[in-house]
């Protein structure tokens, strides 16, 4: 079987469990689907191995943070008294500049993470201040299921791999 017939397979069955996991989770772990289809796409977009795992993961985990900060400052006084895209702005350049740092060079992956952060808070009114996975904490709920989609790709690989083999 060709390369992508095989990740098609493995990527097909492997996702269907996933969402059934995350779905299980509900309440409990609050994995996200979609964050963990994500991170398992940046796996990829970062050259996969072992290398796509750790500087995409590291991206997506620098965005969230990032996303979190924006959230939580937007929230605040001074996210009234210099508005929204400011806030915006502000954090997404320290987000980008994070790339001349090595593990965080992949620009998309810390965008990434910094959209589904930004996306998670505002369609679940997450407190991004609160650290827990259930109830209305933003950031470790949010940390699992990438940390859980890049892991999903580095096996997603090596099993497509062995069957083309």
């Amino acid at each position: 079987m060709n390369l992508v017939n095989s990740l098609a397979v493995v990527i097909g069955i492997m996702g269907g469990i996933a969402t059934w996991v995350a779905q299980s989770t509900t309440g409990t772990l609050n994995l996200q689907i979609w964050a963990i289809f994500i991170a398992w796409a940046c796996f990829y977009h970062c050259g996969g191995g072992m290398d796509g795992l750790k500087t995409g993961l590291a991206g997506n985990i620098w965005g969230l943070i990032m996303a979190m900060v924006a959230l939580t400052v937007a929230g605040t006084g001074v996210g009234a008294m210099v508005g929204v895209p400011v806030v915006v702005g502000v954090t997404v350049l320290i987000l980008i500049l994070g790339a001349n740092i090595g593990m965080l060079s992949s620009i998309p992956a810390g965008v990434y993470g910094y959209a589904a952060g930004a996306a998670f808070g505002l369609m679940t009114q997450a407190d991004p201040a609160v650290f827990t996975l259930t109830g209305n904490g933003l950031l470790l709920p949010m940390v699992l299921s990438m940390v859980v989609g890049a892991v999903l790709g580095l096996i997603s690989e090596k099993v497509a791999g062995s069957l083309t083999s």
